[in-house]
Order: structure tokens, then C-alpha cells, then sequence
């Protein structure tokens, strides 16, 4: 039987099918495969789904390849005869800077701009550390960039089609609460939980009560359905809302009509009548009842 590749024409499988080319005036590669690159020579990636580090992390890991070297080398390739594009590795590649590092060991690949956004892409998604608006943002890149379907993008990523949909559901949160995401002052499950709100301005209101008050998610839950059942105790009422007489009305026509009645009628007296009809012919009897 065919070992299947777990990510497709994902990180592993382009890695392992690359062809290496290391220009011996750049580099200094070594009997694994591994090259010494200069840092000068090599430029961060502009595909790079990843847009912020943890200042206080990379000056740790900093200070480790200070002390021990840089133990895991990048993935780069080449984009001219003096520059390399890191594919995967920047926090690596910038922590070695910070660390006084000339240079650095890097496997160099050749792969097309589709394969380098690819790569970039899921190997950030796999990280731990990403949080849930840059998986988002990511998953979104990769449906318009590289034209697949939500189906199709969950295998790449070896994710449940469900998980990438509540994802992508959360690029529809106002920015505000986007940005609360992705800063952690609110997690993934408070909104899920506010994107079953019936308003960007609810959303808002319970959003601002996560703030202030430290509400979970069971509570914010439970905000968003009391919100439901009061829409629905306010809708009961406008339609109570008829005098003694015009319920009498009501369902005098009901039973004369023989079909369900629904009356709505707000506080300044507007409204509207509705008849239900169960067929061509059924609305041709109630016409001739309206209007014999």
C-alpha cells in the first residue's frame, strides 16, 4: 500500500521533493546538506502569514543561540545570485540577529512563488503559539491565494472542514473584537460565542461587558440567548398588544376564513394582516370570502 503524504503538497512533501542549490561564493555547505549562509544575504518573506513576535521569547531564544548556536537550521531560497527569501524560519532568523550571529546554517530550496506562500502558510499554521485571528487571516490567504476550497484547505492543514469554517467565521467579528483576539484579551470561545449575537452593535455591547467585567464564555452565552428570548417576549407582545375587541376580530376571521391569521400591530397603531393559503385553490376560497 501507497504511504499517503499527511499534508499533501503541503510543507513536508515540497520540502522532501526540493532540489538544493547553494552558490559556493554565498554559502559554505556542509556534507548534510545544511549551507552556512550570511544573515546580510537573506531577507524575510513577504508572504509571512506571522506579523508580530513576542519581543520577550525571541530575546530568550536570543540569548540561547548565544550560548549554544542556532540548532535548527531555516528554510530558504534563492530570489537572485546574492539574496535569499526565507520560506520558514524567521523567528529563528531574527533572534540569531539579535544574538550578534554572521551567519546561519539554512537548507536552500527551489520552489515557485504559489509553493513559498504554501509553505509559509502552513508551516505557521501548525504552530502552537499562533493565535486564532492569524489562523483566521492565514486560512483566508490560502482560499484566495492559492484558489482551493474550504475542502481542500482543511486536508492541506489536516484540519476538519468545521474547525477552518469557525476560523474563517471570526474575519466577521468587527475589528474591535478582532483585535481583542488577537492581542488575547478575549479568547477564541468568547467569540464564537458573540458571533451567534443578532448585531454588530449587540456583539459590541456584550463584547465591552467581557472587558469590564472578566465575563466567560458560558456567561457571554447565556447573554446572547437572553437577548434572543427577550426579542422573542417583545415580538409576543407587540402582536398582544390588541384591544379585547380586535382579538374578538381576530379570530372571528380566523374561524370565517378557516386559515391562520397573523396580526402584527406596533405601539403607534401600524401594522399588517397576514393570511396564510394552502394552495391556488385554497386562495382562491379565501379571496371569495374577502371579497364576495
Amino acid at each position: 500500500m501507497a504511504k499517503k503524504k499527511a499534508l499533501g503538497r503541503g510543507l513536508s512533501a515540497l520540502l522532501s521533493d526540493a532540489d538544493m542549490e547553494v552558490p559556493s561564493s554565498l554559502s559554505t555547505q556542509t556534507s548534510t546538506g545544511i549551507s552556512e549562509i550570511s544573515i546580510s544575504n537573506i531577507k524575510p518573506n513577504a508572504s509571512q502569514p506571522r506579523t508580530k513576535f513576542d519581543d520577550d521569547a525571541l530575546q530568550d531564544l536570543a540569548d540561547s543561540i548565544a550560548q549554544h548556536g542556532l540548532v535548527q537550521p531555516i528554510t530558504i531560497r534563492k530570489v537572485n545570485p546574492s539574496q535569499y527569501q526565507i520560506i520558514s524560519g524567521e523567528r529563528r532568523w531574527r533572534a540569531s540577529q539579535l544574538a550578534g550571529l554572521e551567519s546561519l546554517p539554512a537548507y536552500i530550496r527551489q520552489v515557485d512563488d504559489e509553493q513559498v506562500l504554501e509553505l509559509a502558510l502552513i508551516e505557521n499554521i501548525q504552530r502552537e503559539d499562533l493565535d486564532a485571528m492569524e489562523i483566521a487571516i492565514s486560512y483566508q490567504r490560502m482560499l484566495d491565494e492559492l484558489e482551493i476550497t474550504q475542502d481542500t484547505l482543511a486536508k492541506k492543514v489536516s484540519k476538519n472542514r468545521s474547525t477552518v469554517t469557525n476560523f474563517l467565521r471570526l474575519l466577521n467579528l468587527p475589528p474591535q473584537i478582532q483585535l481583542a483576539v488577537r492581542d488575547g484579551e478575549i479568547s477564541m470561545g468568547h467569540a464564537r460565542a458573540l458571533l451567534s449575537a443578532k448585531s454588530e452593535e449587540l456583539q459590541i455591547g456584550i463584547f465591552n461587558r467581557i472587558l469590564s467585567a472578566g465575563l466567560n464564555v458560558r456567561q457571554v452565552e447565556h447573554l446572547v440567548k437572553a437577548d434572543k428570548v427577550a426579542k422573542k417576549t417583545t415580538d409576543s407582545l407587540k402582536k398582544a398588544a390588541l384591544t379585547f375587541e380586535q382579538q374578538s376580530n381576530y379570530l372571528e376571521l380566523q374561524r370565517i376564513l378557516r386559515n391562520k391569521v397573523d396580526i402584527k400591530k406596533d405601539p403607534a397603531g401600524k401594522g399588517k394582516i397576514t393570511i396564510n393559503f394552502k394552495n391556488d385553490t385554497d386562495l382562491s376560497r379565501v379571496l371569495d370570502l374577502l371579497m364576495p
